[in-house]
Parts: C-alpha cells; structure tokens; sequence
C-alpha cells in the first residue's frame, strides 16, 4: 500500500504532492515500483495534527481520485474518518476506505461503507491525533487492542459489510509509545486469531527514529527491518513511503518464509 498524501503538514513527505498534477505522477510512479493499492489522504494524522474541515478534505481528495480511477490497475484506498469524504471518493472510483478511527468518529462511516460494497481498514487508536499520544499506558496492550478491533469487527459484519472486506490495523504510532510499537511488532501474531488480514503502518515513523537515532527521511532500513519482521508475523498489507525498496523487503521476506525458490 503506497502512501499518497495530498496534505501540507504530513510527518514525512507533507506538502510534495499537495498539487493534483505531482499527486497523480506520484501515484502513477509507485503504481509502477509495485504497489498493490494506492492510499489517498487529505488530513494528516501524525500526532498533534490539527483537524481540517470536511470542505478542505473534500477539495484535497476527491478530484485526485477522479483523476486516477481507471488510469491506475490497482484499487485506490482513502485514508479518511469522515463519512461524507468517504462517500465521494467512494462515488469517484475509490474501492477502499482507511478509517484510523475504526469507524469510530463518525457514526455514518460504516452505512456508506456498506451501501457501496467498499472495503475497510480498521484501525485501534486513542482518540484524535491531537490527543492520542497524551496517554499510551496500558494494563494489557496487545489484550486491549485486541478486544478494540474484534469489536470494531464485530460492529462492522452487523452493519452490513461483509467480512472478506474487512482488514485490520493494530495502530502502530496511534496511542502507543515507542515500547509499544515494538511490543506490537513483536507479538503481532496473536492478532491472526481475529481471523482477518493485518495491515502494519510503521514506515519512516518516529519510533523507529527513536530506536536508531535517525531522522524521517533516513529510516529506509529502520522500516526495513519492520516489514520483513511483520511478515513474518503475519501482516500481509504494509502502508509505506518507500515503495519500489519495500516490494524488494516484502518479496524476499515472502520467499524465505514460503520456501520459494
């Protein structure tokens, strides 16, 4: 899953594909480095990230989506938790929605979902990005995000979605500090037991900064290591910046641990 934000204040690339016309290169070259699905965002959700408005989000996103829908072969996702942002881009040709709230923000979220047959990321986080970080102690952290997700699972299937839609993310940078994040990593096969495909988002994040003393744009090998180490674990959907090195971890990671030759 290639990141595509068209925000001027994301962590790691905010403001380089803010105008449509670099947005749409953008997504056309990671397309051709090997991503599956492209992720389209138009709020940044890096911690303390302020909230724009649903006008804002709306003329950020949906006129990339309809610049992409049938140039790009693979599925267009929107990283968004707005139900009324999700319904457009759904409408322009987007098959998937990415809602870091689990459908929690907006009560509306899971009906446009399933009325449109889209797919879903269901996301465990510690409300908005304002406040996420201001607490990351917990008794019983993977328990915890665990019983978050089943029953975000389970809301979802009563709404309406069908369970083949449904992904799940364990949150890796919302509400969690850097211990964490590595403690999710390291246990992230006890999520399989949810019964759904795990998505891991840990590229270029501040943990991995944290860990090896780097700053954002020099923790390509830091993510490295993650992806290879998540699928080992069992995620078989990675959120990433770096698309073409990451395919490379991804392909040789599925290799040794498949017995491909």
């Amino acid at each position: 899953m290639g990141i595509l934000n068209v925000t001027p204040d994301s962590f790691s690339d905010g403001n380089r594909f803010f105008s449509q016309e670099k947005a749409v290169e953008r997504a056309l070259a990671m397309e051709a480095d090997g991503a599956d699905i492209i992720d389209i965002g138009g709020e940044s959700t890096r911690p303390d990230a302020l909230p724009v408005s649903t006008e804002e989000e709306l003329g950020r996103v949906v006129p990339v989506v309809e610049r992409l829908a049938g140039r790009l072969r693979v599925p267009l996702s929107i990283d968004t938790t707005k139900a009324v942002v999700a319904e457009a881009a759904l409408a322009a040709g987007a098959e998937i929605i990415n809602d870091i709230s689990a459908m929690t923000f907006d009560p509306r979220m899971a009906e446009v979902i399933a009325a449109a047959g889209a797919g879903v990321v269901l996301q465990h986080t510690r409300g908005t990005p304002v406040e996420m970080q201001k607490d990351t102690c917990y008794a019983d952290l993977v328990g915890e995000v665990k019983t978050f997700l089943a029953e975000a699972i389970r809301k979802a299937s009563q709404s309406g979605i069908a369970s083949e839609r449904i992904v799940v993310d364990p949150g890796i940078g919302f509400g969690k500090d850097c211990r964490g994040n590595l403690e999710i990593l390291r246990r992230l096969d006890e999520f399989s037991s949810l019964g759904r495909p795990i998505l891991v988002g840990t590229s270029r994040k501040a943990f991995i900064g944290k860990v090896l003393d780097r700053n954002v744009s020099d923790r390509v090998f830091g993510t490295a290591a993650t992806v290879a180490l998540a699928l080992a674990g069992g995620a078989s959907i990675f959120r990433v910046h770096d698309v073409r090195e990451m395919r490379d971890v991804v392909d040789m990671s599925w290799a040794i641990t498949q017995g491909i030759r």
